[in-house]
């Protein structure tokens, strides 16, 4: 008996297959955000270098390895050989967390080169994870259970950093404890998505084959559709900044409007957030036109960056308290993300029948994003340092100047790619 899981026909299997894989899919890159993100919960207040807080420095340093191994991302993920997806997992996520144990050994703030090691090895792992689901007639809903790891982990994963610090743990030795305790679950997870089969035919007529991309390919497939593409990294650049900020200074945001966070409001507000974008993106397998599938994310962009908007207002003007904000604005900022990462890419090699894979469109857009934040983390050493409420004032502000210039290129490239896509394209059935 065969040991892989495929997507069979019957609407029954189809659904035990789509369940097993979200749950495997979710399960692993949850529990890879174990080994990124508990460091956040702590505040490191005690200390700065060259008038930059010692935070700031950390987040910098790991963000800079993440971004630079989401460039390295565009080569890797694009050419992976799909057999060996789970065992490279385990090695990079191995990586960092060696990284972590180092981080408690090395003081500080030499220490802060241990981030770097961690981030470098853990932003190849989401292409790897993305690959094992993307082409197949449930893709947006596998996608959005992947997504939903992600935001309800940034939150989950700060609880147990918090919940650790008043255990005791420094704030040295947090990191490398909290990304223990997922160790076991990852190999459950990871072995669980390994058993997942490729695309069947009847997944690749709808979708389109999936392959890997040499250098020519890649050339080839940016050059096609140029100045849409820029345009979709551009507005993913700006979210992933503002989200970023969200997530990495959750605490700090809290404190700044006014309310400091409990350990279980990060969880809870993320939980809110994962389980709307479960809900909404999930539902995007049931459109059968790609062409359709494709303008509707992008209207969905859109109307995030609105709501966006509409809670940095509220907020303001003391209409809605500051966790309602934190969940308001995390669904905001999250419906443009959630989709470029489930839909976009996603219904674009759909609709065009064009060779290739959203492993190598979403590094792309990831790694422009990071270099982003990275350039905002650098160019704003301030930030963090001058206290929270001059951080959430930066971070009100930037909403609304990021969403506006975000929506401005949302709608041009929805022109771009209206005269581009063919407006013919078949619906494609899940029984086809």
């Amino acid at each position: 008996m065969s040991l892989m899981i495929e997507s069979p026909s019957g609407s029954r299997s189809r659904l035990r297959f789509a369940l097993w894989t979200i749950i495997a899919a979710f399960g692993t890159y949850f529990c890879v955000y174990a080994f990124r993100k508990p460091f956040t919960a702590a505040s490191f207040a005690d200390s700065s270098w060259f008038g930059v807080s010692f935070k700031t420095l950390l987040v910098s340093a790991q963000m800079i390895g993440y971004m630079l191994s989401k460039f390295i991302g565009i080569r890797v993920v694009a050419e992976f050989p799909p057999s060996r997806r789970a065992l490279g997992i385990l090695v990079l996520v191995g990586i960092a967390e060696g990284a972590l144990i180092l981080f408690g050994f090395v003081p500080a703030p030499w220490n802060a080169l241990c981030l770097f090691l961690n981030g470098l090895p853990l932003g190849i792992v989401f292409g790897l994870v993305l690959g094992q689901i993307e082409g197949r007639r449930e893709t947006e809903a596998l996608a959005a259970g992947l997504c939903a790891s992600f935001i309800l982990a940034g939150g989950v994963m700060k609880s147990t950093g918090s919940w650790l610090l008043q255990a005791g743990v420094s704030e040295s030795w947090m990191p490398a404890a909290a990304g223990a305790i997922y160790i076991l679950p990852l190999l459950v997870f990871t072995a669980m998505l390994a058993r997942v089969g490729p695309p069947t035919p009847e997944d690749e007529s709808a979708r389109a084959e999936r392959q890997p991309l040499d250098r020519n390919g890649r050339k080839a497939l940016a050059g096609r559709y140029l100045l849409g593409l820029l345009l979709i990294v551009a507005v993913y650049t700006i979210v992933t900044i503002l989200r970023s900020i969200r997530d990495d200074f959750a605490p700090e945001l809290f404190r700044g409007l006014g309310e400091p966070a409990a350990p279980g409001d990060y969880a809870l507000a993320d939980l809110v957030v994962a389980s709307v974008m479960l809900a909404l993106f999930g539902c995007g397998s049931l459109l059968k036109n790609n062409r359709t599938a494709f303008f509707m994310a992008l209207t969905l962009c859109a109307f995030g960056l609105l709501f966006l908007a509409g809670a940095v207002f509220a907020v303001r003007s003391g209409a809605i308290s500051p966790f309602g904000f934190m969940v308001a604005s995390g669904l905001g900022l999250y419906a443009p993300y959630v989709a470029i990462h489930t839909m976009v890419f996603e219904r674009l090699l759909a609709s065009t029948r064009d060779v290739g894979n959203i492993g190598f469109l979403m590094y792309v857009a990831d790694a422009f994003g990071y270099l982003g934040y990275v350039a905002v983390m650098l160019g704003s050493g301030w930030l963090g340092a001058s206290g929270p409420e001059a951080l959430t004032s930066f971070f009100l502000t930037i909403c609304l100047l990021g969403g506006a210039v975000s929506i401005v290129f949302i709608l041009i490239a929805s022109r771009y790619f209206a005269r581009r896509i063919p407006s013919t394209v078949r619906a494609e059935s899940a029984d086809a």
